[in-house]
């Protein structure tokens, strides 16, 4: 009690896997809030976490890194929330299930701006509405991811872009023909069949078929497989 986030994590922790660069810390458990990198020489203490967004809880805390998606997270424990809900009261058993919706609307690439602020309203709602202690507390990931990487959320809503590249609405896999060495490893590995191509000639992935599963990635020597992300023609927007 006392001691920095920074402390925790790097002193006693002993830091981040593969140093991998710190983003967000998520701390009390599913109800708690994601407290950004500049605040990492926050004390850990009742009144800096409430001022933060977020709660002491259990006591508990999931460093994350730049390869976790912020509106990913806050779907995450908001389903464990909604799910968790005793459905007593309209708030917690109604708005947890919209905000849900709202976030996987928007993790598929069909968000619109309006969904930013209607996200926003129905977590106020929820945690000023509900009657207990899970239904208060459901919406903190949603109000702190908004609050501190708000970025993240117009991002996949205007550019249909995850930069964490973990919404797989929001990417696509490709062989990157300069790269690429013919060995077929990633056609002989891809459980949809979605690669076509012999020796000696650029494969292709048909992206009508690619499940997006990423087997093609990981067994690519050179890494030849691009991700990219999906832009809203592709998805059958207009430009």
């Amino acid at each position: 009690m006392g001691a920095t986030l920074r402390s925790i994590i790097y002193d006693i922790g002993g830091g981040i896997q593969d140093d991998a660069e710190f983003k967000a810390v998520q701390t009390g458990g599913p109800s708690g809030g994601c407290v950004p990198v500049d605040k990492i020489d926050m004390p850990v203490d009742y009144d800096s976490l409430t001022q933060a967004g977020t709660i002491m809880g259990s006591g508990g805390m999931i460093v994350m890194d730049e390869t976790t998606c912020m509106v990913d997270i806050a779907r995450y424990f908001l389903s464990f929330a909604q799910d968790e809900s005793c459905g007593k009261c309209a708030p917690c058993r109604i708005g947890t299930l919209q905000m849900l919706e709202t976030l996987d609307k928007i993790k598929a690439g069909d968000g619109e701006p309006s969904d930013i602020e209607t996200l926003a309203e129905l977590a106020i709602t929820v945690k000023e509405g509900s009657l207990c202690g899970l239904g208060q507390g459901a919406p903190n990931p949603v109000l702190t991811t908004l609050r501190y990487f708000r970025v993240e959320y117009e991002e996949h809503v205007n550019n249909k872009k995850c930069r964490a590249m973990v919404c797989t609405a929001l990417i696509r896999y490709e062989i990157d023909e300069k790269t690429c060495i013919y060995c077929g490893a990633c056609k002989r590995i891809c459980p949809a069949n979605a690669i076509t191509g012999e020796k000696d000639v650029l494969h292709v992935i048909d992206q009508d078929l690619c499940i997006k599963c990423g087997a093609c990635f990981e067994v690519c020597p050179p890494k030849a497989s691009a991700v990219v992300k999906v832009s809203a023609f592709e998805k059958g927007g207009a430009m």
